[in-house]
């Protein structure tokens, strides 16, 4: 086994299209004792925790093999329950407690051909690593049929002082003709800039509680689906109150990217599902299947749902000749983030994508362990991904892929990775290691790629074809953040 990334147990030399690994030292036998003490203690006190959080492996693959088999009865909730306990007594934060590891080569065919060229990336190994992440991880979006509407609800040139024009347009959906119940609508909000002419650039993602979230703009329609409870930002029994408009103003600065000359575009992740495992058929998941039918094994879960509905948002964009649709930068913060990736992955429209903080099952490489692990994504969030995914809970190793992977499938079109240093969880480390082993996508291209080989300094972003920072601070959006993304597009927007 390798040991990929602790600083000076490596060297990586490159040569045109592959990395080389050299492994400078071996672990030394107590650090082998700490790590597998490690790993049986875990770093995460669990309330609670007995000798339940230790069972033995018959216990464990019978909890899984419940797992496993899907569903939503009372047998599959305790099953999910315990092996989140589980799962949880194992989690590290310590460096020292990553597992040697060795990841899966981006660049060489499932047939043993060593990947070459831009072209041979595009009609072969592209494709192949797409597959992989909907059977395994993600899931397929199976075929069903629909229709769209676009109805422009209310616009007003005089937004935010006359600065920026605020439209708000539903996007509704259609099945042979017959309209959907009302809750299959996603809501956009748009904001254009009244100082620019032509169609703009836009920054678009969704937001996690309503529309009305993002500003105190009272002109913005309060959102009335259902919403996971929040009583400090004003979601009581499970719909947004007033108290909610504006909560997160600073994780999308409305003004600063209006006034940069760009469009933001956002609607409500509820809108396109909500995000609870039994709400499957309040969100597009209801066009596949219906009023029983049930996801298959390597079909989509909430996330590619999603990154379904942002690519039908892009759609709208399409049609609006306000908007530049060819330059539509996706961001996506946390579990979003995780959505704009695989929509970036799915639909090469969108022209730059930002991971901001996506962490487990986004862009922090699964193999690491650190932070929140497969085995701890998967049960506490049942619905996310493809349940196919549940095999390799606690088995990373055994993972076809790895979350390099998935970045590198937004080559040659620009990337960017954010993570903040207390966010521990989200394993920053492990995000910078994955931009830094998606790069050799990019220089197939003839791109630059990430521009250095060791993780910058706090608050020092670095912008090639791929940009990374990590800032002070803990998981969240801030303004900062948002003037590197802004950076970022200018750079590629030109």
């Amino acid at each position: 086994m390798l040991r990929l990334i602790r600083p000076g147990y490596l060297s990586v030399s490159r040569t045109p299209t592959l990395y080389k690994i050299i492994v400078m030292t071996t672990l030394s036998a107590p650090f082998l004792l700490l790590t597998i003490s490690g790993l049986l203690i875990g770093m995460l006190t669990v309330p609670g925790a007995s000798a339940q959080d230790h069972p033995d492996s018959e216990e464990i693959a019978r909890y899984e093999k419940i797992l496993l088999e899907g569903g939503h009865s009372e047998e599959f909730e305790e099953a999910r329950l315990f092996l989140n306990r589980y799962y949880r007594s194992h989690v590290t934060n310590n460096e020292e407690n990553v597992p040697d590891y060795k990841l899966p080569e981006l660049l060489i065919s499932d047939d043993g051909r060593v990947i070459e060229s831009a072209e041979q990336w595009a009609d072969l190994r592209r494709e192949e690593i797409l597959k992989l992440f909907k059977e395994n991880v993600y899931g397929k979006v199976p075929g069903f049929e629909y229709e769209m509407a676009f109805i422009e609800r209310s616009a007003d040139r005089q937004a935010l002082g006359g600065l920026a024009t605020r439209k708000q347009v539903s996007i509704r959906f259609h099945q042979n003709g017959k309209e959907l119940p009302e809750n299959l609508t996603i809501d956009l909000l748009i904001y254009l800039p009244n100082h620019t002419e032509g169609p703009v650039p836009a920054m678009m993602g969704l937001n996690f509680y309503g529309n009305q979230t993002i500003h105190p703009d009272d002109g913005i329609h309060l959102s009335t689906k259902w919403m996971r409870p929040n009583e400090d930002l004003g979601i009581i029994e499970n719909r947004a109150t007033e108290k909610s408009r504006g909560y997160y103003l600073d994780r999308w600065r409305v003004e600063d990217v209006v006034r940069r000359g760009y469009a933001l575009v956002t609607a409500y992740a509820g809108d396109i599902e909500p995000d609870d495992p039994s709400r499957m058929r309040q969100g597009v998941r209801y066009l596949a299947y219906g009023e029983t039918g049930e996801p298959a094994a390597d079909e989509w879960g909430t996330i590619a749902a999603w990154a379904w509905g942002l690519s039908r948002m892009l759609d709208y964009l399409e049609t609006d000749d306000q908007i530049d649709y060819e330059r539509v930068m996706l961001m996506g913060h946390s579990r979003l983030g995780k959505a704009a990736l695989w929509a970036g992955a799915t639909d090469e429209r969108f022209a730059i994508v930002v991971s901001n903080n996506s962490g487990s099952g986004g862009a922090a490489l699964s193999r690491r362990r650190f932070g929140e692990t497969v085995g701890v994504i998967n049960t506490s969030f049942p619905h996310w991904f493809a349940n196919n995914f549940n095999r390799y809970n606690g088995r990373e190793d055994e993972l076809p892929l790895d979350q390099h992977m998935l970045l590198a499938l937004i080559a040659p079109r620009p990337l960017y990775v954010a993570s903040a240093k207390e966010d521990l969880w989200a394993d920053p480390e492990g995000e910078f290691q994955s931009i830094l082993w998606a790069s050799p996508a990019y220089e197939l291209h003839g791109l630059e790629g990430l521009p250095v080989s060791e993780r910058p300094e706090l608050n020092k972003p670095v912008m090639g074809s791929i940009g990374y920072h990590i800032r002070t601070g803990v998981h969240n959006v801030t303004a900062w953040d948002i003037e590197q993304y802004l950076n970022f597009a200018d750079l590629h927007f030109n």
